[in-house]
């Protein structure tokens, strides 16, 4: 997985803040040295003191969301230089400088990647070893600063570290509290409509059964029957998403007469659905997961696209695949969203009743019996494909 920092809109503004603050401390701290600073250093130290202000200022009111979320990396730069810049001219500021390399390694751990945490040390060693050694300062002085840098390297790589992490944990939570909030609003929806449809069957034949004719009553009956099915397909289809998840979706495969299989899927729905199927044609299927797809296959053009609705097949290919197709005559799939159709909690379904599982349930179970499925413009409207073993 990438490594990874929070969306620019959050993580730069609170990095690039953060960083105008510890130039601020460092004005104080500067101002501060005057106090002990030799008069020969008192107008460089000024002149440190504005450039820290200036830098405050600038990082604080510069739009950084606007830009690339690694651009902030460039303070490094300007910190380096007056770490630098103080470490070789004022020799009591050897030790001074080195909590603001390891808090500039910090910095970059909190907020960056490994990688540039990683790249900071070479540039390091430039700011501080290299002007130890060149100002002659001992020895014992420069073999410290040598190790101080892997060290201040080793901090910022944890802190890395622990902060990738995290965003991970968080993301897995947010995709937890999405699941949970996709399937409320599944049941508060789709289970509503068909036990309004049962309640309506059963009050009718509680008042009226004994006086009903037969027919009326057998299709009162036969339509709450379906609307229980409806109601345990979508509770088969809640445990599919379980199942796939944790890879314990099991298929009971047997040959099936696949215009059978079609006519009794489109018969759930309150839309007619042209089927042109061979009667013959036989496929290898889970009885149950066909229906599965086909009903969402075909609910979703019914939802999304305009009659006529036609479900069709192709003769077996040399790879023993058959390919059955649904198309609509609707306006079709606008192009910025058929990358994310068959995703999980798809955007690109933005009908009030969908919270974006129906395709990506339906990829999992074409997948899981050997085949797979996509989707085509069609001229006009839109066709869904998926292959499925011929028996």
């Amino acid at each position: 997985m990438a490594d990874q920092r929070a969306a620019p809109e959050k993580g730069t503004g609170h990095a690039t803040r953060q960083m105008a603050l510890v130039f601020a401390m460092g004005v104080a701290l500067t101002l501060g040295g005057l106090l002990i600073a030799p008069p020969g250093d008192r107008g460089a130290v000024i002149v440190i003191a504005a450039i820290l202000l200036a830098l405050a200022a600038g990082t604080w009111l510069f739009p950084w969301e606007r830009f690339d979320p690694r651009l902030p990396l460039v303070l490094c730069l300007p910190v380096l230089g007056i770490l630098a810049y103080c470490t070789l001219a004022f020799e009591g500021s050897s030790v001074g400088t080195a909590p603001f390399f390891m808090l500039l390694s910090v910095w970059v751990g909190l907020h960056f990647p490994t990688a540039a945490v990683l790249a900071l040390g070479p540039l390091t060693v430039l700011a501080y070893v290299v002007p130890l050694a060149v100002d002659g300062r001992g020895t014992a002085v420069v073999v410290g600063a040598i190790l101080f840098v892997p060290t201040a390297m080793a901090v910022g790589t944890l802190i890395s570290r622990q902060v990738n992490r995290q965003h991970r944990a968080r993301e897995t939570i947010q995709r937890m509290e999405r699941w949970r909030a996709a399937l409320t609003a599944t049941l508060a929806h789709d289970v509503r409509s068909p036990l309004t449809s049962v309640q309506f069957a059963l009050e009718t034949l509680d008042e009226d059964g004994d006086v009903l004719p037969p027919e009326q009553r057998h299709a009162i009956i036969a339509s709450a029957l379906r609307q229980t099915s409806r109601i345990r397909r979508l509770a088969t289809s809640l445990l599919d998403a379980e199942r796939i998840d944790s890879r314990g979706l099991q298929l009971d495969l047997r040959p099936i007469r696949l215009r059978a299989a079609v006519e009794d899927a489109v018969s759930y729905l309150t839309a007619p659905v042209g089927v042109a199927v061979d009667p013959d044609l036989m496929v290898r299927a889970d009885p149950q997961r066909l229906e599965q797809i086909l009903v969402n296959l075909t609910a979703n053009a019914i939802r999304h696209g305009a009659p006529p609705i036609i479900v069709s097949t192709e003769p077996a290919a040399a790879d023993g695949m058959v390919a059955v197709h649904v198309r609509d005559h609707g306006p079709g799939v606008p192009e910025e969203k058929r990358a994310a159709l068959f995703s999980r909690f798809s955007s690109a379904d933005t009908s009030p009743e969908s919270v974006g599982l129906g395709l990506w349930i339906t990829r999992e179970l074409v997948r899981a019996h050997g085949g797979d499925v996509h989707h085509s413009p069609a001229d006009p409207g839109t066709r869904f494909t998926f292959t499925i073993p011929a028996a």
